[in-house]
């Protein structure tokens, strides 16, 4: 049998524990009705996630009480905010997105790529952080790049 700690997570439920965990990093709890609203769901979608996160020893909730996570449970939050901060910081530092814009990108994208994936964009962030440190800004040379239609200026050049 598998645990039911160990069994992946949905995005869903990733999304309602990067939610507490947002809000509790506010006030050190959470309430229904506030991640209810910071998701965009029903408060009866709430109280079925919440069932499941207790059964997975992620949070600890009773209805109509506040909502915190279990050590275990900031653990995964850590890492599903983790993943969603170097996506969004690669959107908008490295790819020039507009903030609201890469927002929504990497909330989608964290529950697909995979811990290689994203290790591997922390890794390319902090070297494009550290060429610019030494002088050679890529992100702003690509900025530049994408402002100019050199890929459209080649193609009339050839």
């Amino acid at each position: 049998m598998v645990d039911a700690k160990k069994k992946k997570l949905s995005a869903s439920l990733e999304d309602y524990l990067e939610a507490i965990f947002n809000l509790a990093d506010e006030s050190d709890i959470a309430r229904s009705k506030d991640i209810a609203e910071t998701l965009g769901v029903a408060k009866s979608s709430v109280t079925g996630a919440l069932r499941e996160l207790k059964k997975r020893e992620l949070v600890n909730y009773k209805p109509y009480g506040y909502v915190t996570l279990t050590e275990s449970g900031r653990n995964v939050a850590q890492q599903v905010v983790r993943k969603h901060n170097v996506l969004k910081a690669f959107f908008v530092n490295v790819l020039g997105i507009k903030n609201d814009i890469a927002q929504e990108a990497a909330c989608k994208a964290e529950h697909s790529l995979g811990p290689e994936v994203i290790t591997r964009l922390l890794a390319f962030i902090e070297f494009v952080t550290q060429t610019s440190r030494n002088g050679i800004n890529l992100a702003e040379e690509f900025e530049q790049f994408c402002n100019n239609g050199s890929v459209k200026s080649n193609k009339k050049e050839s």
